[in-house]
């Protein structure tokens, strides 16, 4: 058998994180990728501190190895008219250029479609194709702020603070991914090969990913509170607690999870205690019972914690640097990690199939690496 999507080539013109991320995903899953570059290469080939390293920043390779390079000048006739020939030898087209742009190129949605009915044609902005907003330019952290996710982390009263990694740009390749996929097995299924136009906006993403707060929000109005590390539930049980050596988050949400909590913690008799019998007290009395759990997380290590708790059925986590965490052996035991020629790693898809599941063995190419071969790939396929 083959890979999910062996035989798709993909025209991939866009840059920095979003779009090529996106395209990364389903170039794990077999499509071919040819990366459209400017002279000076994607911007992200040069987002690092290692001056040896820029060219090939290590964001820059996680989000393109695999892939072929070709350098065109857009602002040149000749750039313009390998671009169109490239595109008609592909079955989707990305891009996250700002809106219009594209269409200056000679690259719009409306003329590349006409031209090439079947074509999966994808635009990525920060805030789509349309609306009062469109022409705004964006980044990750100018839409985690603009779309109140900036104001969901913390305490209450405390500066906004964006999350720790470009969420936005990457929740916005998931989604972006799933809707070419969802596009090419529309078009697989119509007799007419009919292709898509994909408008995908980095705050309708954001909002989509924020869904377990902004559905409350339009169904009843609740407002979200900022709650620390206190879990989406508000369970005193469900929070982060120090112990004698670092930090350890617990997840006891149901009531039998809570009891095997006290248990574990050899304090069965807040049980017996009102003001702790039941989820609405505890509630009440959070701030009483969050110092008892305090007293009794001390006494012990985090690791050992997590390793009782586990074993007692309470989700309890320690709180790990980035590092350790991918040093565990859990971690290490699930292929997350690929092997590339040149002896760097990557991430792998995040998933696993049984048989011929997302995979690559190339290295993020040099820029234009590939500009002679798939140029003239054009050139004998035309003859």
């Amino acid at each position: 058998m083959a890979q999910p999507l062996e035989g798709i080539r993909i025209a991939d013109f866009s840059h920095v994180i979003a779009g090529p991320l996106a395209t990364q995903f389903l170039n794990l899953l077999g499509a071919e990728v040819i990366k459209v570059e400017p002279p000076a290469g994607d911007p992200m080939r040069y987002y690092t501190r290692d001056a040896d390293r820029r060219g090939m920043a290590e964001p820059f390779v996680g989000a393109n190895a695999g892939k072929r390079s070709v350098v065109l000048d857009l602002k040149t006739d000749e750039g313009r008219r390998a671009a169109q020939d490239i595109v008609a030898s592909c079955d989707v087209f990305v891009e996250n250029f700002r809106p219009g742009v594209a269409e200056r190129l000679g690259l719009g949605s409306e003329s590349l479609t006409q031209k090439h009915p079947s074509l999966i044609y994808c635009s990525i902005s920060g805030f789509g194709q349309d609306g009062p907003m469109r022409d705004f330019p964006a980044i990750d952290q100018v839409i985690q702020s603009v779309s109140g996710l900036m104001l969901l982390s913390g305490h209450e009263g405390e500066p906004a603070e964006r999350i720790g990694f470009p969420i936005v740009d990457t929740y916005s390749a998931l989604l972006s991914a799933f809707a070419i996929l969802s596009a090419v097995l529309q078009r697989e299924r119509d007799p007419k090969r009919k292709g898509q136009v994909i408008d995908v906006s980095m705050l309708d993403a954001t909002m989509v990913m924020m869904s377990a707060v902004v559905g409350p929000m339009m169904l009843s109005g609740q407002t979200p509170t900022r709650a620390g590390n206190r879990g989406f539930s508000g369970a005193p049980t469900a929070d982060t607690f120090p112990t004698a050596d670092g930090e350890i988050t617990i997840g006891a949400v149901q009531q039998v999870q809570v009891e095997r909590l006290f248990r574990t913690l050899d304090c069965m008799d807040l049980l017996a205690d009102e003001r702790f019998a039941t989820p609405d007290a505890r509630l009440e009395n959070d701030m009483a019972l969050r110092e008892l759990l305090l007293a009794r997380f001390a006494t012990r290590t985090a690791i050992e914690w997590e390793t009782d708790l586990a074993a007692a059925g309470v989700p309890a986590g320690k709180v790990r640097p980035l590092k350790e965490a991918m040093d565990m052996p859990q971690v290490e035991s699930r292929d997350l990690f690929l092997d590339l020629p040149d002896g760097s790693k990557i991430l792998n898809a995040g998933f696993r199939f049984e048989h011929d599941g997302p995979s690559l063995n190339a290295n993020a190419p040099d820029l234009g690496a590939d500009t002679d071969s798939v140029l003239a790939e054009l050139r004998q396929t035309a003859r």
